[in-house]
């Protein structure tokens, strides 16, 4: 599962290094909002690591012996999958119905990729770990998409810095991650090129960058390809449904955010 990172985290002011864990074929990094102890840090660490490294050893299409690549060459029925891929598989496709087909797990030469939802689930799991630990101040940031908890700093809330898809040099925004929206994705062609197309026409997506900020990092990455591949259709219907703040980049360069985001 390749990387599609176009957002990073601010640095912050809480004076801890990141930890980082690389997986899935990307690196998820943790910081923490305060002093953490050394024992503390190294459990956070190695939970997290469990978490990422579970999910890719049955999801990972990279792996020849993943549960999801064995199904893909027929070794394995979708019927006889265990439990925890089946239900994986169950909510990419009420993702698909609730998405009008612009979010689907299935590709266009017919295998099965669940990593639309595989990595926001695992970044919501390894949250769930880290608060599990007594840990209530932290951000996870797997490849650019950022899920946060508690505070930067007494009073301060956690930053994410969009970047400019044309120039990776340049920001285009600093965005707080205040509550309730506390995750955020991002999708597009700055890092993998175009793949994702737009379902509406065929062609390119006519966005080069789509950024969602919601309460929950699945429901952020799944819409961003979903508007990445729906147009300004789906962003419109994302945002009548869903709770999200949406920041968008268009083909032209200019650049498209919702009101909460504008205020």
């Amino acid at each position: 599962m390749p990387p599609e990172a176009r957002v990073s985290s601010a640095e912050g002011t809480a004076g801890t290094d990141a930890l980082t864990v690389t997986s899935m074929g990307t690196v998820l990094s943790i910081r923490f909002g305060g002093p953490v102890e050394p024992a503390s840090r190294a459990a956070a660490r190695d939970a997290a690591a469990r978490v990422f490294a579970g999910w890719d050893s049955r999801f990972s299409l990279y792996r020849d012996d993943s549960e999801l690549s064995r199904i893909n060459r027929g070794e394995l029925r979708l019927t006889q999958a265990s439990p925890a891929l089946r239900d994986c598989y169950a909510q990419a496709l009420d993702w698909r119905d609730r998405t009008d087909g612009m979010f689907t797990p299935h590709r266009a030469d017919g295998l099965l990729d669940l990593s639309g939802v595989v990595k926001a689930l695992a970044i919501d799991e390894a949250g769930g770990a880290l608060h599990a630990l007594g840990l209530e101040d932290w951000s996870l940031n797997a490849g650019g998409d950022i899920l946060v908890a508690g505070s930067q700093a007494p009073g301060l809330d956690w930053v994410v810095g969009i970047i400019d898809p044309t120039d990776r040099a340049r920001t285009l925004a600093v965005v707080p991650l205040a509550r309730p929206l506390r995750a955020v994705a991002t999708s597009g062609s700055a890092e993998r090129g175009d793949h994702i197309w737009a379902f509406v026409t065929g062609g390119i997506s006519p966005y080069r960058q789509v950024t969602v900020f919601a309460r929950d990092i699945v429901t952020a990455d799944v819409l961003a390809t979903a508007i990445i591949a729906g147009g300004e259709a789906t962003l419109n219907r994302s945002t009548e449904i869903w709770p999200v703040e949406v920041l968008a980049v268009p083909r032209e360069g200019s650049l498209l955010a919702t009101p909460g985001l504008r205020a």
